[in-house]
């Protein structure tokens, strides 16, 4: 699939040059998020726990679901955005929180991860029971793009539902690439913020009385020794290598039948970008790489509020709904 990209590219304005500008101010920059009426939601999943989420309604035929990244919630700000831009378009919207995060504090004993494309399937599975007349357009940002393409790939377990199309922005999908590029430089800055919240997130479950068991966790360790002494043991992997190879989404590529657009940063600090490009992905996936962007930054000087990716996301999604 080869689909014409956005008239404009993410030009950064001079302020926001470079990868670590573009991530960190892309973050930090304020912006104005319209309030949106909503529905809270719940869904039950086989293990016992559960996801909470969000629906905004709309007036298409189109439900847009939305995925966050590690260490957020459905009230991050890129999620935020997404759901501002699909209901501008008029379309329904459910935001999911993975397991434990946002609203879903309580309901979840298991941690989610890179993988968790199951999960993501149960949301789709979901949404067809709740709004069957709707299509669905999947948006998943970073952790979530990783195991929104390991779904489509068809690299779980067991068969899961699927969206009709889907767009992944960021996506590791070469989880042991991006542990090492994040343990070096400056770079090593997102590895402890992420290894912050995500020692937050066991320290909740205890609290709750979710777990009873103890991880031998520490503020200065690698994303690698987290994943080897929590994410691994709470999952049911063997250690990191194993979850490693059997969750990067680059192994699946190749097999992906849903139309896809991956979008990616070549400046993007921890997620080399050569690891989707040498993937050899299917017919069905379109590989959309800009020069700059960071990770999910996209800072342009020729937007309004400076922003890119809500752009390139409605572009792409005109095309893949208009298939």
């Amino acid at each position: 699939m080869h689909l014409p990209a956005p008239p404009l590219p993410c030009r950064p304005p001079w302020w926001a040059i470079g990868g670590h500008l573009q991530t960190i101010l892309g973050n930090y920059l304020p912006g104005a998020f319209p309030d949106h009426p909503s529905e809270p939601f719940r869904l039950a999943l086989p293990d016992g726990d559960q996801l909470a989420g969000r629906h905004y309604p709309g007036e298409t035929e189109v439900l847009v679901l939305v995925f966050h990244g590690l260490g957020g919630s459905d009230q991050a700000h890129y999620v935020r955005r997404t759901v501002s831009l699909a209901r501008s378009l008029g379309h329904h919207v459910w935001t999911v929180n993975h397991r434990g995060c946002g609203e879903g504090r309580g309901l979840a004993r298991r941690p989610y991860h890179s993988g968790a494309g199951d999960d993501l399937g149960a949301a789709f599975a979901a949404a067809r029971q709740r709004h069957p007349g709707l299509r669905q357009l999947a948006v998943g940002y970073s952790l979530s793009a990783n195991a929104l393409l390991l779904n489509l790939g068809g690299g779980l377990p067991q068969p899961a539902a699927q969206p009709d199309a889907a767009i992944a922005v960021n996506p590791p999908v070469d989880l042991g690439a991006c542990s090492d590029a994040i343990h070096t430089g400056l770079s090593r800055l997102y590895e402890l913020r992420f290894i912050r919240r995500c020692r937050q997130a066991i320290r909740e479950r205890q609290a709750d009385r979710l777990i009873t068991e103890t991880y031998a966790t520490r503020p200065f360790m690698s994303l690698r020794e987290f994943d080897d002494a929590y994410t691994t043991r709470a999952s049911g992997f063997r250690d990191a290598e194993d979850y490693y190879a059997r969750c990067s989404a680059r192994h699946h590529l190749a097999k992906i039948t849903v139309p896809t657009v991956v979008i990616m940063a070549k400046d993007d600090p921890f997620i080399p970008w050569r690891d989707a490009a040498e993937a050899n992905p299917s017919a069905s996936v379109h590989l959309h790489f800009e020069d700059h962007g960071g990770h999910m930054g996209y800072l342009s000087r020729d937007l309004p509020a400076h922003r890119w990716l809500p752009y390139a996301l409605e572009h792409y999604a005109r095309q893949l709904l208009s298939a």
